[in-house]
């Protein structure tokens, strides 16, 4: 897009406005705007990336602009320093006030960032996070953080060979490679529309963070075996679980959203798989989980959290999530946790999990389990991992993926044991 319209410019300033109320997930605002202003896909494209550079930058930007700065400044200001666009591309589109503002604002000295600033995080996640950590590696996960993630794929192994997988696309000229732990995963080079590939549409992959891969592995169910994803969603996982264990034995998808499920269901079928049977239940005490209450060989919770490690593809959180919302949620955490514990049989493997950087959500609720439910005990997730070929150099017992070291999404998991 050589040159921009004024009529684009206003669209984006429109669609950033609403974004900035933060009522709704950036996705869901962003999908509405898109239907209510019938915008096409060059048009949505360029809107969103305007959005989302906006989003990760809002700090940094409203300090180079100034404490007087509305949302078209913003805007401006992030296609000029973020989104690859400059004046003449811009000198058409805007009246001759904006020019001259631009102009002058690219002219003047960068202005002096505090840390929260420098990160484009919010203050008390800077407290957080800078209490784990230097001040060197906080500002290197935050640039992590800030920019866009890749295309993750994993290969379905009931249909194909990742090698297979990777000839056929590089045939194609769509550059991927290997991903550099999960032995199913692929990332791509570009971000290719996929939704209409036959490789997505016969079920032979799909799109999922290395991350989230690697969890899977950390439950490893083996074939016939009973297993639970307790927190199923739109069953990323829980394909990958069922491919691990070749559509034998039974794995139930439990989820308290019917709508999440039901993305499950097109997935389903593509698969191939047989053994999964998706549940919804109204809440961790449902009849259908007690009724499996010490009979599940394996049990993965990948519990509802501030989602602080998906910044990366999600950066309305940081400014969405408070430190009221993760008090909150670290009492539901610890409720699923508990209750999930009770479906694990002796000898059974549980493996606690969430996408979130913060240890309230992490370590604190492993470790207070624990305390109170001794028939548990911490599992290494490296010796894990690494009884499968995969080779990770973690820090403790328990896994810590960030965006700055692995590539990944942060996550984070604990593999517990139950006594035989």
């Amino acid at each position: 897009m050589k040159t921009l319209s004024s009529s684009l410019i206003d669209l984006t300033v429109d669609a950033c406005r609403e974004l900035l109320q933060f009522r709704q997930p950036a996705d869901a605002v962003l999908s509405a705007f898109f239907r209510a202003r019938h915008c096409g896909p060059r048009e949505r494209a360029f809107i969103a990336e305007a959005a989302y550079a906006l989003l990760r930058r809002k700090r940094s930007l409203a300090a180079w602009v100034g404490p007087q700065a509305d949302v078209r400044q913003l805007v401006l200001a992030a296609l000029v320093r973020h989104g690859g666009i400059s004046l003449r591309m811009l000198d058409t589109a805007l009246p001759k006030r904006d020019a001259e503002w631009l102009a002058a604002l690219k002219a003047q000295p960068e202005p002096a960032l505090t840390l929260g600033e420098e990160t484009d995080l919010p203050d008390w996640l800077v407290e957080r996070l800078g209490a784990l950590m230097s001040q060197d590696e906080l500002i290197a996960l935050a640039r992590a953080l800030n920019q866009p993630a890749p295309l993750d794929l994993r290969v379905n192994t009931l249909k194909a060979r990742r090698d297979d997988v990777l000839a056929r696309l590089d045939g194609e000229g769509i550059a991927a490679a290997p991903c550099p732990f999960a032995p199913e995963g692929i990332r791509l080079a570009g971000k290719p529309a996929l939704a209409k590939h036959l490789l997505f549409l016969d079920g032979s992959i799909e799109v999922q963070d290395e991350g989230s891969q690697l969890l899977g592995h950390l439950v490893a169910p083996k074939r016939g075996e009973m297993v639970v994803d307790f927190c199923a969603g739109a069953g990323g996982k829980t394909l990958l679980l069922g491919a691990s264990m070749r559509s034998t034995g039974r794995l139930y998808a439990f989820d308290v959203s019917a709508r999440r499920l039901a993305k499950l269901k097109p997935r389903l079928a593509r698969s191939g798989l047989s053994n999964v049977h998706p549940v919804v239940i109204a809440n961790e005490n449902d009849v259908h989980v007690k009724r499996l209450a010490g009979k599940c060989d394996r049990v993965l919770v990948d519990a509802p959290c501030s989602g602080l490690g998906t910044l990366r593809r999600n950066p309305d959180l940081k400014w969405r999530q408070t430190p009221q919302d993760v008090a909150e949620l670290t009492a539901k955490q610890a409720a699923i946790l508990a209750a999930a514990a009770r479906l694990v049989k002796p000898g059974g493997r549980l493996v606690y999990a969430t996408c979130s950087l913060l240890p309230e959500e992490n370590e604190a609720i492993v470790d207070a389990f624990l305390a109170k439910e001794p028939q548990f005990a911490r599992h290494s997730a490296r010796e894990v991992l690494a009884g499968q070929g995969i080779s990770l150099d973690l820090k403790g017992e328990d896994l810590h993926l960030s965006p700055h070291v692995h590539g990944t999404d942060g996550f984070y998991a604990a593999v517990l044991e139950r006594a035989k």
